[in-house]
């Protein structure tokens, strides 16, 4: 996807596209979670996520659809759209805080967060972050990709 940053209105569509994935998990028995080997675990996971939800794995088109569900597995609703936010809202070091901010209350809205998961993003986004870059420094240092490879 070559068209970043989104505007609002299909950041607001992301974040709609996310919240009717996790809706229609919610219809999903969640397996036992103490078999999966998930990269960056939640906790007490309760719902079946796609775990990657990101710019690059969103096919947009006259359809728009997430691809790459190779991460997916137990999480929480919070713990994936702290993810999404975080790369569709573009929230890193360079890019000017109003603007992030924007993009990030897109995603949110669109998702339809109410106001307990509104309070609880900004500490799941600090600790998704972290612990995505915990995986890529140690991964870096074995030298090793950090996502699921095919045998």
């Amino acid at each position: 996807m070559d068209q970043l940053p989104l505007g609002r209105d299909a950041l607001l569509r992301v974040g709609g596209l996310i919240r009717q994935i996790h809706d229609a998990s919610e219809g999903v028995k969640l397996p036992a979670t103490d078999g999966w080997k998930m990269l960056l675990p939640a906790e007490e996971p309760d719902l079946m996520c796609h775990n990657d939800l990101a710019p690059w794995n969103l096919i947009m088109g006259e359809r728009w659809v997430f691809i790459d569900w190779d991460a997916a597995g137990p999480s929480t609703r919070l713990w994936d759209l702290a993810y999404a936010a975080q790369s569709f809202g573009l929230l890193f070091d360079e890019q000017p805080v109003a603007e992030a901010a924007l993009r990030l209350r897109a995603v949110v809205d669109g998702y339809g967060a109410d106001a307990a998961m509104r309070k609880a993003l900004p500490e799941a986004l600090v600790k998704r972050t972290a612990a995505m870059y915990d995986l890529l420094e140690s991964s870096y240092r074995r030298e090793s990709s950090p996502g699921p490879t095919c045998t």
